[in-house]
């Protein structure tokens, strides 16, 4: 059932994770969370070990049984790094056992690991995701140290802790002769159904006797006949440690199946078993044990979930039950006196004196402020106190800094009071030290904690009597002699009694998580920032652009949030040689219609997160008034917005036929709709708009006249909206019909515009061409060529591609296709290229090299339909000029 645990099987130990000065081992990328408020640390589950962590706590937090096992020494037990030698003897798994109790006690980690415990069991992964029955798992794994343990000082260790004698008597009613039979027990099982708690059930075992009469007569060897008897059983000795056992699962004979009794099952906190004992003639105490562990199993008999209530007999953990917490953060979140938390120093003493450490960096003060409060504090206190760490500074008597002002502690003066002993001065500094104020309780409560795999959380004594019955309910009880005590060394100590070997392991464990910690944190807190330089940019057409090449007027910064708005302000003076003057940073944005700034970062002392910095955040260096000669007008209200203006305009001098022209033009967010016309530098007409988000291309909305006085983004005016301008005595020549939709005049678009992309040298830039819908795509592009007056060599080398609203080129149409089987628009514009058009087996594909965030040029490839993937990809990079090892992943970014 549990594999090979009886056997040492240590093929199944890596040696490269243990023996002395060994490292942890830590799977995944980051390392594991440190242990929170209680320094209590958990056991993560491996699939189907809740029953085992449940056990190895209990175990755990039996000190006498954790320190039996630290005292036997390398000599005894043997190393893990001789494991390969034939003739060592390494008892793996009092080593493994003996290595997770020191984790559990000094690594600062959420949760420790069983999988190395597991791999000395011999279990497989299968064995691993399989529960079992804890009370089992009990037995076998006390037997499988028992038999580990043989040869060595150690090999009562169980029998000594745990092993307990009962004895069973039969009493002749003729010759008084006694019948006895002594057995041993490792824990005792006792009945559940029908039975009201724990002492009913003793009483039963224990106290009431079986009368053997009438038809069931008992054999007396003495009388040598038949004849009446009692029987009954006692405690004879007790062990320090007694394990009880409920049986909750039984049998329904009738319907053949198994059930788990759910009903109420009491069980004190202090038990006397002197009424269940052969002898009574002890002291009353030894007979007193006290409950210090309960496992408890949530579900039914064929599966569930096991936790555990421990008692932390040498106060271990920092214990506070979670009313108090709470009450505590809803007091800082809701306090009744609105005196005190005007006053930042109370405020920010309370916060301190919740920490565990009483040290916490200054920007996470600032961000546990806000999570306490609901409020920053730039919002409530900047004005009137200033920045925080200029506060901080103002204030050394309640706060220390530290020399680089990046943490911040309570000064010792202010921590609570804490009653002395003039006996020992020293304890008190030594318990200031390890427990964090506000968790520091009487040494005589009892410390109860819920032990639920990795999570460990403070709970009351009363909340094991909701244990007693329903489906989530206690299954097995631990219990230990009242008369043991603990050294007063060991209280609060961690470090007690565990071997040197295994606490410069555990050192060596912590040091290597903290570097790990803070390489991850340091990780988690650079951030990519993109710097706009002002003196390279030029303000046009309504927003700014690089008036140099993106390289020289884009500088990529790798910048750690942590730090300040002054301190990326410092770096980049240092970058810049060039710079002169004041140099103002602003949070800028990239818009169709360019680069627009919207606010300026003030407060040197905030950190890039205060400030709400993002990652890939772009940031225009500029000196905060102009650019290029021109003052730059800033912020969300004035954004500028592209929009494509649709008007109509003489075709040619002298002509009179009219065509539909398209033109972007930019506008700030905030100007008045009317300026559309000053643009144009036409006189007033009517607008007609037609949104982005239209789902009919054809469904046009007239501005009303009254309207003109509103804003661009007011009107709902976009990025990328259509406006068309009419004259307004424009009747019959108008584009559009009352009902918003395009009419068949006799001015009807019949044409196509070719723009010439071919030979920049060429004298005409752009040509149209008159067109039906079903004009073949060959005979336009033959026609515009002879038109723009280019080489006739372009007929056998070159290809029609529409043109979208924002000027990108987009596939070629095929020459053998009319207008309308291409799609294409009347009154479109279409780009004359170079190239010749994919044929029908052929695909035409664009791609490019980069990132999802910072997408490279655009590239554009011709390809067979029947190529496979990997050859696509391979022309692609030639075409991009990568080297053909590129891995993978990076071709995957191509497409």
């Amino acid at each position: 059932m549990f594999g090979n645990l009886f056997e040492e099987d240590y093929s199944s130990v890596s040696s490269s994770q243990y023996g002395s000065g060994k490292k942890l081992k830590t799977k995944g990328l980051e390392p594991p969370a440190p242990r929170e408020f209680t320094k209590l640390s958990g056991i993560r589950n491996q699939g189907g070990t809740c029953y085992l962590s449940s056990l190895l706590q209990t175990l755990h937090f039996t000190p006498e049984f954790r320190e039996a096992l630290f005292s036997l020494g390398p000599e005894e037990l043997g190393s893990l790094e001789d494991k390969d030698k034939p003739e060592a003897k390494v008892r793996i798994i009092p080593l493994q056992l003996q290595r997770l109790f020191a984790q559990l006690l000094l690594v600062d980690q959420e949760a420790a690991s069983t999988t190395d415990l597991t791999d000395s069991f011999g279990w497989t992964s299968d064995e691993e995701m399989r529960q079992h029955d804890v009370q089992e798992l009990n037995r076998i794994l006390f037997s499988a140290l028992e038999t580990s343990l043989v040869g060595t000082s150690g090999h009562d260790l169980i029998h000594r802790l745990y092993h307990g004698t009962i004895v069973n008597q039969i009493v002749c009613k003729e010759c008084k002769n006694v019948s006895e039979r002594q057995e041993d027990f490792l824990d005792l099982t006792v009945a559940v159904k029908n039975v009201s708690g724990l002492e009913d059930a003793l009483w039963n075992m224990y106290v009431e006797e079986e009368i053997f009469d009438y038809d069931n007569l008992y054999h007396c060897g003495t009388c040598d006949r038949l004849v009446k008897a009692a029987k009954s059983a006692k405690l004879r000795k007790l062990p320090p440690f007694l394990t009880i056992s409920l049986l909750r699962f039984n049998f329904d004979f009738v319907k053949c199946e198994r059930y788990k009794d759910t009903s109420c099952y009491t069980f004190p906190l202090r038990i006397n078993l002197k009424p269940f004992c052969e002898q009574s003639d002890m002291d009353d105490m030894e007979y007193m044990y006290d409950l210090f562990s309960v496992i408890i199993h949530k579900g039914g008999c064929y599966g569930g979930h096991y936790h555990v209530y421990i008692k932390d007999v040498d106060h271990l953990g920092n214990w506070q039950c979670q009313e108090e917490i709470s009450d505590s953060a809803v007091n800082l979140k809701a306090p009744q006196n609105e005196e005190e938390t005007d006053d930042p120093l109370v405020v920010l003493k309370a916060i301190l004196l919740q920490e565990e450490a009483n040290q916490i960096p200054v920007d996470q003060l600032g961000q546990k402020l806000l999570i306490k409060t609901g409020i920053s504090w730039n919002k409530k206190y900047r004005k009137q106190h200033g920045p925080l760490r200029k506060f901080l500074r103002l204030h050394p008597q309640v706060f220390l800094l530290s020399t680089d002002e990046s943490t911040v502690s309570l000064q010792r003066s202010h921590f609570p009071q804490v009653p002395s002993d003039p006996q020992s001065h020293e304890q008190i500094a030594h318990t200031l030290a390890s427990e964090p104020p506000g968790l520091r309780d009487n040494i005589s409560c009892p410390h109860w904690f819920d032990i639920n795999d990795s999570k460990v959380q403070p709970i009351k004594e009363k909340d094991i009597m909701q244990q007693f019955q329903g489906k989530e309910s206690a299954y097995m009880l631990f219990y230990r002699k009242a008369t043991l005590q603990r050294p007063s060394e060991a209280q609060a100590n961690p470090r007690y009694r565990v071997p040197c070997h295994l606490l410069k392991e555990m050192d060596a464990a912590n040091v290597l998580l903290q570097t790990r910690r803070a390489e991850c944190d340091s990780a988690n807190s650079t951030f990519e920032l993109h710097l706009h330089l002002g003196p390279h940019y030029r303000f046009f057409n309504g927003a700014l652009h690089p008036a140099v090449s993106q390289t020289e007027s884009v500088w990529d910064l790798t910048f750690d949030k942590r730090k300040t708005v002054g301190d990326l302000r410092q770096s980049i003076f240092q970058l810049l040689e060039f710079w002169e003057g004041d140099m103002v940073l602003s949070v800028a944005k990239r818009v169709p219609a360019g680069l627009h700034v919207y606010h300026t970062l003030d407060g040197d002392e905030l950190t890039l997160g205060e400030a709400e910095i993002a990652d890939e955040e772009d940031i225009f260096v500029w000196n905060g008034v102009e650019v290029g000669g021109v003052q730059i007008q800033t912020g969300f209200d004035c954004e500028p917005l592209l929009l494509h203006i649709l008007h109509l305009e003489l075709s040619g001098e002298g002509s009179e036929c009219e065509q539909l022209v398209e033109s972007p033009h930019v506008f700030p967010a905030n100007a008045e709709v009317g300026t559309v016309f000053t643009a144009l530098g036409t006189p007033e007409g009517v607008l007609l708009m037609n949104s982005v988000e239209s789902t009919d291309e054809e469904c046009w909305t007239a501005i009303p006249q009254e309207d003109m006085k509103k804003t661009f983004r007011e009107q709902g005016l976009r990025n990328g909206s259509l406006i068309l301008v009419q004259d307004s005595d424009s009747d019959d020549n108008s584009l559009l019909s009352k009902q918003g939709r395009w009419t068949s005049s006799m001015n009807e678009l019949n044409w196509l515009q070719v723009k010439n992309f071919c030979q920049s040298g060429s004298e005409e830039k752009q040509v149209q061409i008159a067109v039906t819908m079903h004009t073949v795509v060959f005979d336009i592009r033959i026609k515009a060529i002879k038109e723009l007056k280019l080489m006739k060599e372009l007929a056998e080398n070159s290809c029609l591609r529409p043109i979208d609203r924002n000027g990108r080129l987009l596939c070629p149409v095929p020459d053998t296709s009319t207008l309308e089987e291409a799609e294409v628009k009347m009154g479109s514009s279409v780009g004359l290229c170079l190239g010749k058009a994919p044929t029908s087996s052929q695909l035409f594909l664009f791609f490019a090299l980069g990132t999802d965030i910072h997408p490279g040029a655009e590239l554009e490839v011709i390809v067979e339909e029947t190529l496979s993937v990997r050859d696509c990809l391979k022309i692609m990079l030639e075409k991009s000029g990568q080297q053909e090892g590129c891995s993978w992943q990076t071709l995957q970014h191509l497409l």
